[in-house]
């Protein structure tokens, strides 16, 4: 089998204008193209769309992932094109891949084998700049903070709650906590600071969820950077970062459009993970997407206890979607790592059958949330007869649908029985989203709802810090905000080393976050990191480039 990389560059791609104008666009001064297969799309398009979305938003989930995800951006992709494949015209809405994972462990984001969204090395690496955009527009409002306190703090600024990072598309664990402002007072005063991974940064939830320029500036301009002498809430407006910062995510706002290996229209926009943020494409590039096709396949971040869970109580609701279908992604190697195998890939029958309880709660959640899920069994290489079989029967025993995709090796021929059986449950049994807990209730409450009705938890409790957080949180009249709990993707608890459906635990809130400007609140659940570590062999080791030009290694 070809690598990635290798079957990425077998395929010949379309202009990019061929794929403009087989979504329906006929205007290209409303096309910024980026090279050959790459275009940023003007908002002004949506003046020529039309005005009622009439395509169906197909939700693709998962269950409990590995360290290396389980294809569930193969699984979007796939499935995109099997939808083509029988006649439903289809477009793939995906997140922009973070530097961290690239070079990290779980590698890029642009799908694989024959379902991928080219070009991957350009959308794997530097893409359309978004990404830098979003971490130039974070670190000028960081360093506009700094600068105004040296000069006099005029805003009477208390150096000691300033909550505000800086950001880095890099995992790079030496920078969760530092001093800046060494070496003086013409560089100081020194403080204690922090980075978060670009995709934890709130200018990148922002971008995800601003449906506008206008909203754009609303939201950046109300984000909390620190709090006073006084105990009064200083925000970007207040630093007069607002405008700038609007002008460096000028392009950045605009979604980009590109190709799969089969040529299906493919936006990808905006890259905000799941586990520490909301992780979904951004509304805008939804938006167009939903007036363009029939289908629309939209994934969310890591298993449906985060990504499904966010995308239910806090993207659908902002941007006022119906969810048509739920796509749940599984595994067997995952599974088996759910059933207690110290090595999925080389785990036992029984360890398979002992994971299906995973595979139970995340259907059960799915169920909570107010779909019916299509189970889909991503295939890989090494899966055999008995452990699919015994897949297929377990989600018979449980009424669920269940289709097997193929779609790594197949492309989109691989993911027509996955493709038929989504419009058999839009037609069928179609979503009706359930959210989990209303924005009026306390924000105790809310996190209470989460934790028991979608983590399985018996209770919450919480950390000194956290019960000081709340406090602020009532105080400034943020309490009636959704709430985006920040959680480890490897486990439905707050300890990834908690496998299966977990029980009899609690969920610990060690700190609750203001994200003003996205409009949630972050309550962080346990010992989760907002920036990543890399591993000790990291993707960065085996991938180089070539005399030719050509990267190697990538995936």
């Amino acid at each position: 089998m070809k690598s990635d990389i290798e079957i990425a560059h077998s395929v010949k791609l379309k202009p990019i204008a061929d794929i403009v104008r087989e979504c329906g666009i006929e205007d290209m001064d409303l096309v910024l193209p980026n090279g050959m297969y790459k275009a940023k799309l003007s908002l002004r398009l949506f003046d020529q769309l039309p005005k009622q979305p009439r395509g169906k938003l197909v939700l693709v989930t998962a269950t409990t992932p590995t360290r290396y995800g389980e294809g569930k951006t193969t699984t979007s992709v796939g499935l995109s094109m099997g939808l083509n494949r029988i006649g439903r015209k289809s477009v793939a809405v995906l997140r922009e891949p973070s530097l961290g994972p690239v070079f990290g462990i779980k590698g890029g984001a642009a799908g694989g084998g024959w379902s991928q969204v080219l070009p991957m090395e350009d959308i794997n690496l530097h893409f359309t700049g978004d990404m830098h955009a979003v971490a130039s527009a974070h670190n000028l409002l960081a360093a506009l903070l700094d600068n105004s306190i040296h000069f006099g703090n005029p805003l009477r600024i208390d150096e000691r709650e300033i909550v505000f990072p800086r950001t880095m598309d890099m995992n790079d664990r030496v920078l969760r906590t530092m001093v800046v402002g060494l070496g003086g007072r013409t560089n100081g005063p020194a403080r204690e600071d922090n980075f978060v991974i670009t995709a934890a940064s709130e200018v990148m939830a922002i971008l995800a969820l601003s449906g506008s320029r206008t909203e754009l500036k609303e939201r950046l301009g109300r984000m909390l950077v620190a709090m006073s002498y006084d105990d009064r809430p200083v925000t970007a407006q207040d630093l007069q970062a607002t405008g700038s910062m609007a002008v460096l995510l000028k392009d950045a706002l605009k979604p980009n459009l590109v190709q799969t290996t089969e040529h299906t229209p493919a936006f990808i926009h905006a890259g905000p993970f799941a586990n520490i943020a909301h992780g979904t494409a951004s509304i805008v590039a939804t938006n167009m997407a939903l007036r363009m096709c029939d289908y629309a396949v939209i994934e969310a971040g890591f298993g449906s206890d985060l990504g499904a869970e966010k995308f239910v109580d806090i993207v659908a609701p902002a941007a006022g979607w119906d969810i048509a279908a739920c796509v749940l992604v599984t595994t067997v190697r995952a599974l088996r790592l759910q059933g207690g195998a110290q090595d999925a890939r080389k785990g036992k029958l029984t360890d398979l059958w002992q994971g299906m309880n995973n595979l139970l709660r995340h259907i059960e959640i799915c169920r909570t949330l107010g779909f019916e899920p299509v189970v889909c069994v991503n295939r890989f290489a090494g899966d055999s007869d008995d452990d699919i079989e015994m897949m297929g029967k377990y989600c018979r025993e449980q009424d669920v649908a269940c289709a097997v995709s193929e779609g790594f090796e197949k492309g989109g021929e691989g993911c027509v029985e996955l493709a038929e059986a989504v419009v058999r449950q839009v037609e069928d049994k179609p979503g009706a989203a359930k959210p989990i807990y209303d924005y009026a209730a306390p924000v105790e409450d809310k996190i209470e709802a989460v934790a028991t009705k979608v983590y399985g938890a018996d209770r919450v409790v919480y950390t000194p810090r956290a019960e000081r957080d709340l406090k602020r949180v009532r105080s400034l009249g943020f309490d009636k905000l959704p709430v985006c709990i920040a959680k480890t993707p490897l486990s439905l608890s707050d300890d990834p080393a908690c496998v299966g459906a977990c029980s009899n635990f609690k969920v610990t809130i060690s700190a609750v976050n203001i994200s003003a400007g996205a409009g949630f609140l972050v309550p962080i659940a346990g010992d989760m990191m907002l920036m990543p570590g890399l591993a000790k062999r990291p993707n960065a080791a085996r991938i180089d480039l070539a005399e030719d030009g050509r990267i190697t290694g990538l995936s």
